[in-house]
């Protein structure tokens, strides 16, 4: 059910003219369901009848925040904690596979990262979890340092 949930949601995202048929209040609910029924063919029960249900109640357009938001209530209850992880280079698999056990370690919680490469940092990371956002780059630093030594108007 989570796949079938993500995958529909991905597909309405990289559909543009679903996502403007489901987001569309002028079309009629019924209308987004036969829509619907068309598209999902023998998916599973479950998420036949939910992207169903979300249509007649007109909340199929927000589908993709409700996979999301389904996916993080699935991470949370098995413990598992997605990160981002910038830093200024690319880091090499051992690099990142011991900070991500240092986070494991610290979270007690099994990490899913994803890294990206953003050169304006000049060093260090940023760890981003959900809301939290954790800066350790020399860009932050700086910028830390700034707003100290020059006082705001």
């Amino acid at each position: 059910m989570h796949a079938e949930l993500g995958d529909f949601a991905a597909a309405v995202s990289d559909v543009p003219e679903l996502r403007a048929v489901l987001r569309n209040p002028q079309i009629d609910p019924r209308a987004k369901a036969r829509v619907l029924e068309d598209l999902l063919g023998d998916s599973d029960e479950l998420v036949r009848n939910f992207l169903l249900l979300a249509a007649e109640k007109s909340r199929i357009g927000d589908i993709e925040e409700i996979a999301r938001e389904f996916e993080q209530l699935i991470a949370q209850k098995e413990r598992r904690l997605e990160v981002e992880l910038t830093t200024a280079y690319e880091l090499s698999d051992e690099d990142a596979s011991q900070i991500v056990r240092q986070i494991e370690q610290a979270s007690g919680r099994t990490v899913e990262a994803t890294r990206r490469v953003d050169p304006a940092l000049i060093g260090g990371l940023v760890l981003q979890a959900g809301s939290l956002r954790v800066d350790a780059s020399v860009r932050g630093r700086l910028e830390r340092l700034r707003r100290e030594l020059v006082p705001s108007r």
